[in-house]
């Protein structure tokens, strides 16, 4: 289930926040009834982030090796597809 806080309850209920993220759940925090920031455990941020320094590489050194641009259009259907798992 989502876990939407007021942005209080972290410094109000911080146990009850760390039990959920070390579920692997995230939990949105909103601040004047609109979202603020997601808190997540170090484990999942690690998860959702870990090739994204080789894929910067990649893509630092296929610029660099060619001329070939791609618009940005393409790159979003095609990251989209890839996270969709398609």
């Amino acid at each position: 289930m989502i876990q939407i806080r007021p942005v209080s309850d972290l410094r109000n209920k911080f146990t009850e926040i760390e039990l959920l993220v070390r579920e692997n759940q995230p939990v949105y925090l909103t601040k004047n009834g609109y979202g603020a920031m997601v808190v997540l455990s170090l484990s999942e941020y690690a998860r959702l982030t870990e090739n994204t320094e080789i894929k910067l590489d990649e893509a630092d050194w296929q610029a660099d090796t060619t001329d070939e641009r791609l618009k940005h259009e393409a790159m979003f259907a095609k990251a989209r597809s890839i996270l969709n798992g398609k």
